[in-house]
């Protein structure tokens, strides 16, 4: 990956951990803001902290935990702004990083993308596809014993109706289904209830909510236990909102039908490596990925091509709107 520095652009910006993808976008975008960006391959640590040296802001991915030492390292070498490419910011202390002068902002991108894979692993789950894939990919053409079913026949629980769940929702009305929704407050249309009854009532339960203390581990054993009998669960939200051991019990022993998971406890460091001549030490994985009945992607609901442009746009606009309220402020 080749660098370039800020020299005689209004604004400097060091944006780490970027793809191929991601830099050839920056590097088209970034002049329609007076940007010239210093483009980092590598994510951020503390062997390139002095990249950042003379940018007060910088843009970082998601994929990598940020550790208090590193955000330390970050305010010495004068980062005073940290714009994350991602919707949430759980992989850094926000509250550690104030601490020590360095405000953080996550950056809105199109919600189709999620909302899109989201419904797909739905279908793919009520469809039995992961079974019908593996008999194709053998030869065996042969009908399934099990039958799938239509979405307009179920209840879809959603849980976090913000802009990803309420277009997932929007979604989810044109096949006729039965639609329950549990947040804070109502922000959609949808039938708002309980989370006890959303799960005692929903076929296929979707989480789209955010990480926070509260919800780790949302879906415990208790809850899981509350859900219905063969019913299934999507998550494109956050790892840790699901208890995996408390739902491989309920897979392994046949109470829920299936699951769909594009994020995972524990997926750091195994998400976005290539891991086929190297062990794999989530013993939780295997075990998922062995069932016939779970689906797992890794982390990839967010990735197209439309909600790459607008994280490397509203990246942008993060880190000039940090720099003009620090001119103004």
């Amino acid at each position: 990956m080749s660098e370039s520095s800020p020299s005689a652009a209004t604004r400097g910006v060091t944006f780490y951990g970027c793809g191929q993808d991601e830099a050839a976008l920056l590097l088209e975008l970034a002049p329609r803001f007076n940007v010239l960006p210093t483009i980092v391959g590598a994510a951020v640590s503390e062997a390139n902290v002095e990249l950042a040296i003379g940018n007060r802001c910088i843009s970082i991915g998601h994929k990598t935990p940020v550790t208090h030492r590193l955000l330390l390292a970050l305010s010495r070498a004068g980062v005073e702004y940290i714009s994350t490419r991602s919707i949430g910011s759980n992989h850094l202390d926000s509250n550690y990083a104030a601490s020590v002068g360095i405000a953080v902002g996550t950056v809105a991108y199109s919600p189709d993308s999620v909302a899109d894979y989201t419904v797909m692993l739905m279908l793919m789950s009520v469809r039995h596809a992961k079974s019908l894939i593996r008999r194709i990919d053998v030869h065996d053409y042969r009908l399934s014993d099990q039958r799938g079913r239509e979405l307009r026949d179920l209840t879809v629980g959603v849980v976090g109706t913000g802009r990803i769940g309420a277009a997932v929702i929007d979604r989810l009305k044109g096949f006729g289904c039965r639609i329950l929704a549990h947040d804070g407050r109502a922000k959609t249309s949808a039938d708002y209830v309980p989370l006890n009854e959303l799960l005692r009532h929903s076929d296929i339960v979707t989480l789209h909510t955010p990480l926070t203390a509260d919800t780790h581990h949302l879906l415990d054993g208790r809850r899981i236990g509350q859900m219905k009998y063969g019913a299934f669960i999507v998550n494109t939200g956050r790892g840790p909102l699901l208890d995996t051991e408390a739902l491989l019990a309920a897979l392994e022993s046949g109470r829920l039908g299936g699951a769909a998971l594009d994020v995972l406890e524990g997926e750091e460091g195994i998400f976005y490596t290539d891991r086929r001549d190297k062990p794999i030490g989530s013993k939780s994985l295997l075990r998922l990925q062995s069932l016939p009945n779970v689906l797992i992607s890794p982390h990839t609901a967010y990735y197209t091509d439309h909600a790459l442009s607008d994280t490397i746009e509203n990246s942008l606009l993060n880190c000039l709107n940090f720099e003009s309220e620090k001119q103004h402020g």
